[in-house]
Order: C-alpha cells, then structure tokens, then sequence
C-alpha cells in the first residue's frame, strides 16, 4: 500500500510545431500505476486531437503540466494545451485529473461526495456567492450552476472547480478558478474519498 508521494517524471512529445511535456509516474507498469500513466496519456492525446493538430502545418502547439496534490495516496494534477493556427489568439484547455495512487481509479467530481448528496446545487451556491464577492463579470448572467462533472482538482485542504475559456467568462479573464475549503462542505464529503483523506 502507497502512503508516500509518488515519483513523478516528466516525459514529453515532440513533433513538428509540436512541444508537450506531461507526467509519467515511476514505479512497476502494472496495476495501479499503470492505470494512472494510461489514463494521463489518453488526456494528452484527446487534447492533442480537440485542438486539431493537423502535423503542424499550420497549428502550433504547447503542453503543460502541473501537480497540485501528491500526498496520502491522492495524485491531483492539470494537463494545460495551447494550440495556435492564427488569428488574434490560441486557444488553451486545461483538464483537471485526481487519481488514487493504491488502486488507479481515476476520480469524476460525484466521486468525492457521499451518495444522494446534492453536491451540484451546494458547490454551485458557493461559487454564485464567489461571483457576486468577487464581482466576475459572467457572460449569461446570471450564473446557472455547475455541471455534474464540472472539473476540478484538489490542492492542500481545498477543491478547486474550474471553468474552460468561454464557458463562464470573457477570454481576456482567463480560466475562473473557485477555490472551496473541504471544511465548507465537510457534511457531503465522502469520507473515504480524497477530500475526505484530506481532512483527515
């Protein structure tokens, strides 16, 4: 059984016009591990394919990684693409992943809530309250929840929900993180989950 953070490598693929690093993690390749490197490489080249890289002909494009949480058997990570083809900008997507490092199985946002919890109705109240604080200018006010599988990661004690370029707000803001304390919803949290091990 894990229960120290896993050794993580960065690997990368390079072609014409083409540059991505993404994280390979190191240990034996079967079982859990195995799933994880599996389910990261499938991300990098679904991306890969939603940008359209035509081989580099006229789309160049860029691969980022970042770990957010690698602590008690929870691997939480981003995988950012930037694909540019002309115009006034690229255009970048960003996937949240959050793995358990004894199993493999690989986290979806009602994961990390206890069953029949209405998990979408609170995290979306908490992130219209962050809006309207933070005064986010929304595209098609007003905010209408998140979606069942809204994406996200967890970093330290918090979940992290995110929004795609456009999908809530203008380009020039970026993507719209909302930052949520596990403490703030302790009540719904499944607590043998990942926000769950975080609390503990």
């Amino acid at each position: 059984m894990i229960n120290f953070p896993l050794l993580i490598y960065t690997q990368q693929i390079k072609s014409r016009n083409l540059l991505i690093y993404y994280p390979y993690v190191s240990g034996q390749q079967s079982g859990p591990i195995q799933r994880i490197n599996s389910r990261i490489q499938q991300e990098v080249q679904k991306q890969i394919s939603s940008q359209n890289y035509d081989g580099g002909i006229k789309t160049e494009m860029t691969g980022f990684f970042e770990i957010k949480t690698n602590e008690r058997n929870v691997l939480s990570l981003t995988l950012e693409n930037y694909a540019f083809s002309g115009g006034a900008h690229g255009l970048t997507i960003l996937k949240g992943l959050t793995f358990d490092a004894n199993t493999g199985k690989s986290y979806r946002l009602k994961d990390l809530f206890k069953d029949g919890s209405d998990y979408v109705k609170r995290l979306s109240d908490i992130i219209s309250k962050q809006i309207i604080e933070r005064d986010i200018f929304v595209l098609d006010p007003p905010f209408k929840g998140i979606a069942p599988n809204q994406d996200f990661y967890i970093a330290d004690k918090s979940l992290i929900i995110f929004f795609q370029l456009y999908e809530l707000t203008a380009y020039v803001y970026g993507f719209p993180y909302f930052p949520i304390s596990v403490y703030e919803i302790q009540e719904i949290v499944k607590e043998d989950g990942p926000l769950g091990i975080m609390i503990g």
